[in-house]
């Protein structure tokens, strides 16, 4: 009777980390990544429409990305789209490829970005903690309409622990990778 609620603990926590992850994919770390541009949105003829489903986006060398519009009647759209986000990169296009160079980052903004980074870890980890609480809660409340035994409850209850502790070390994991990719230079 548990196992269900562990289980919608589980799918909660996975989606927590799964968003995490893809949150720090978008993250400039001074390399040139094409997930970074995953957010923006063009105005496509009066349209909101993602950049990705416009373009063929590659990164050809470690800090440049190059946009293929199937559209290039829509080059000046995209690029104020870029502007407008707050990547801070500036394009060039040659008419029919826009290209972007990812610069450098210097100390400081590596230095804030590693912030970015702890802040969305702690936040995750914190998701994931509510998420085991409300199965906590849930796992007492079938204890006290007697639906499980309390030896069901003490095993449910660190089954639930361990898979906490499991996702907290993946979050930490993931955070570490992503500040050392940063801080490289």
């Amino acid at each position: 009777m548990y196992k269900a609620v562990i289980d919608e603990a589980k799918v909660k926590m996975d989606k927590n980390c799964e968003f995490y992850q893809k949150d720090m994919l978008s993250l400039r770390a001074g390399r040139a990544n094409p997930q970074i541009l995953d957010k923006i949105m063009v105005d496509y003829y009066g349209t909101m429409t993602p950049l990705k489903q416009m373009a063929n986006i590659s990164a050809p060398e470690p800090r440049l990305l190059t946009i293929n519009l199937w559209d290039t009647k829509a080059i000046p759209l995209v690029e104020k789209a870029i502007l407008k986000s707050d990547l801070g990169l500036n394009p060039s296009n040659d008419g029919k490829v826009i290209r972007l160079v990812v610069p450098e980052l210097n100390e400081e903004r590596r230095k804030e970005l590693s912030k970015v980074v702890r802040k969305g870890a702690e936040e995750t980890k914190v998701a994931v903690r509510g998420a085991r609480r409300d199965a906590m809660e849930q796992i007492k409340k079938l204890k006290k309409d007697s639906v499980i035994t309390e030896d069901d409850q003490k095993k449910a209850e660190e089954e639930l622990q361990k898979l906490t502790d499991k996702q907290i070390k993946e979050i930490d994991r993931i955070s570490a990778e992503k500040e050392k990719e940063i801080m490289s230079v």
